[in-house]
């Protein structure tokens, strides 16, 4: 007998006065229902710093704040956070000795172009649009890409309320990769950083990920942290119970010159990275990778790939990247279970598709890739077969069924699109290359 199905839980955000010290507050996410008796999932910020997430439950009558307040606090012990100055280490590139000084004189994050790739979803896109400008960065631009439209409403939206706010940019040809380097071409900015129309940006989500790039000249890519906006159906809460977006909130650096010794397959485990919901790139160093690939992205047969082509790109190109959990987004999670069945496969599709990109964009890591070859598609079967483990911290659940548990037909379908991956990458190709020769 099936268990049924989960009712709807609250997303909130809890700041503490320090790891083990009193709640400072306790809101809803931004454009997120009040918080209700029930399940709950909260960010838990350190003195408005991203340090973890809780699940807990609040009955009747508690006080929300005391319970999960508590469960924050136990978390943060278990988790042991780091000190203000191992924080700043963390987030200094490597070798310097001047951190102390520097970190506290600030750093001016430099002038970026945020690009935001869009189709037909005006209320989405607005709701990000409204988030994105009231950041705390102190240089920016906003860049919306009207990727392949069918009708005016983007144009009217931007054109309209946007007026003198927002640059709008159309691009006829289909694919997230295709409006992606359309956007950047028509950027301004030092950095250029990359998001979603179904997001709601942390006010100094933009800060944050392009800090980075001031200290470090040989940075080439920072990602930064996304959760879920809402946990309101089935098919949301069983994507984030299994994973999500989320890379963590422990900062990474990852340098094509010191490989990192946990991930034997670097740098083609280009998935542990980041997102393309969450990514900026220094200009010059996406224009020195060869800026995303066309035949990759959503819009085109190869469904997915050009975030992780784009991540290895640049890692081969010789720069660094950076994860930090600072850079934060609210992501608003597909809703039905269609939706999920979609994204599993193209999940699958997208892994293999950009592999096949790296390749044939860039023969010289054959070898290498061949090498690893083995421990991938072993470490590819063990990364669909996890999702059907509840991971610490989690929302629990039972395999084999189509709410909290991570369904064995899901997993198959993530497979199938593993091998449907270098087949749609081929097809996308020649679609360009129709289109080109047509001349659009």
């Amino acid at each position: 007998m099936s268990s049924p199905p989960p009712r709807p839980i609250s997303v909130v955000e809890l700041d503490l006065a320090g790891p083990d010290g009193p709640v400072l507050s306790l809101r809803p996410v931004p454009g997120g229902p009040a918080l209700r008796a029930g399940a709950v999932y909260a960010l838990v910020r350190v003195e408005g710093r991203p340090a973890a997430t809780v699940l807990g439950t609040v009955a009747d009558g508690d006080d929300p704040a005391e319970v999960l307040g508590a469960l924050a606090r136990a978390r943060l012990a278990e988790t042991g956070p780091r000190t203000d100055a191992e924080r700043l280490a963390a987030a200094w590139p490597i070798g310097r000795t001047d951190l102390p000084a520097r970190a506290r004189e600030g750093l001016t994050p430099p002038r970026t172009s945020v690009v935001v790739a869009t189709r037909e979803r005006p209320e989405q896109l607005a709701r990000a649009l409204d988030s994105l400008l009231v950041q705390d960065h102190p240089d920016v631009e906003i860049v919306v890409v009207d990727n392949a439209p069918r009708t005016t409403d983007t144009h009217d939206l931007v054109t309209r309320k946007y007026a003198d706010r927002v640059r709008y940019v159309r691009e006829d040809t289909p694919g997230l990769a295709v409006a992606h380097n359309a956007g950047a071409a028509a950027a301004e900015g030092e950095v250029l950083a990359f998001t979603d129309d179904d997001v709601i940006a942390d006010p100094h989500w933009l800060t944050a990920l392009t800090q980075p790039f001031a200290a470090d000249p040989g940075l080439g890519c920072v990602t930064g942290l996304i959760l879920p906006a809402r946990l309101a159906t089935p098919a949301q809460i069983l994507l984030e119970s299994h994973g999500g977006f989320a890379k963590g909130f422990e900062p990474r650096l990852y340098d094509p010159a010191e490989p990192p010794a946990d991930e034997p397959l670097f740098p083609f485990t280009a998935g542990s990275f980041g997102s393309g919901a969450n990514m900026a790139f220094r200009a010059a160093a996406l224009r020195q990778a060869g800026g995303f690939d066309p035949a990759t992205g959503t819009g085109t047969a190869a469904r997915g790939g050009d975030d992780l082509y784009a991540f290895v790109a640049v890692l081969s190109a010789g720069f660094r990247l950076r994860y930090t959990a600072e850079a934060l987004v609210w992501h608003h999670h597909r809703d039905t279970w269609q939706d999920l069945r979609n994204q599993a496969y193209g999940y699958g599709a997208g892994l293999t598709a950009y592999l096949t990109a790296t390749l044939v964009r860039h023969p010289r890591l054959l070898p290498a890739l061949l090498t690893r070859l083995p421990r991938g598609l072993a470490h590819a079967r063990a990364m669909t077969a996890r999702r059907g483990e509840t991971p610490e911290g989690g929302v629990p659940g039972e395999h084999g069924t189509h709410h909290h548990p991570w369904p064995r037909s899901l997993s198959r379908l993530e497979r199938r699109g593993m091998l449907y991956g270098p087949i749609g990458y081929a097809k996308a190709r020649a679609q360009a290359a129709q289109l080109k020769g047509a001349g659009r």
